[in-house]
């Protein structure tokens, strides 16, 4: 299971990130290098991320014309990421361009659908007809008819999207937290096992395990978790 778990390196200092790296290989998966990191990391960031024997998931949301998106789709691709991602709201000819300039590579695009910190209130508030499960459902089949690979939304929506999309995709849920965690500024909220039984792929998780007195700790009671709900059944592995 903790090859399943990826970090957020949220951070602004490339110092804090690696020192993170370093404590917390061989206990996840994967590192998450956002908005807030990247720009003080750069590139070089990544390379050293991988140096240390790490993977890397590329968490830049790319949202702009097709010719763009598929630009940085390409410079993403030359770092050697093995996930980035793109807002799925950039509609059908942006994503197929991504889709595009990423094909045959080690990269898999994951397409953002609607963040975990908003609901239904926030869609409204800012145009969307639909429920949050809708809007999630539609962009997603959007995102695979396009060629992407993969899904990022809240495990509130996995259960459905599977029998959407198919066993091949992959789904990526942010918004996870143990039963005592605060849940931040996240809205939809679930715990690892109720992530994995829906079917999730990958959970990704910040500050429960990189601001956790003891994160190497935190890493493995996830682990764990996500390991008794599989145990169970109800994961799509």
């Amino acid at each position: 299971m903790k090859e399943r778990i990826i970090v957020a390196l949220d951070t602004d200092s490339p110092e804090a990130a690696l020192r993170t790296v370093a404590a917390l290989s061989g206990e996840v998966g994967l590192f998450k290098v956002g908005l807030e990191l990247f720009p003080r990391g750069g590139p070089d960031l990544i390379g050293k991320i991988r140096e240390a024997g790490a993977e890397v998931f590329l968490d830049l949301k790319f949202h702009d014309i097709p010719n763009t998106v598929a630009g940085a789709v390409r410079s993403a691709v030359s770092l050697g990421v093995t996930f980035a991602t793109v807002h799925a709201s950039g509609g059908k000819a942006m994503l197929a361009a991504a889709a595009e300039a990423a094909s045959g590579t080690r990269t898999t695009l994951l397409a953002v659908t609607v963040l975990t910190s908003l609901d239904d209130a926030d869609l409204s508030a800012i145009g969307f007809a639909l429920p949050t499960a809708d809007a999630v459902a539609r962009l997603a089949e959007l995102a695979v008819r396009a060629g992407i690979g993969g899904i990022v939304c809240s495990a509130k929506e996995v259960a459905g999207l599977r029998s959407r999309v198919g066993e091949k995709v992959v789904l990526v849920t942010p918004g996870v937290r143990l039963p005592e965690d605060s849940p931040g500024d996240q809205k939809r909220v679930v715990t690892p096992s109720e992530a994995v039984r829906s079917g999730a792929d990958y959970l990704v998780v910040g500050r429960p395990i990189t601001k956790a007195p003891d994160p190497v700790a935190a890493a493995r009671r996830f682990a764990a978790e996500m390991g008794r709900a599989a145990a169970r059944g109800g994961t799509s592995g």
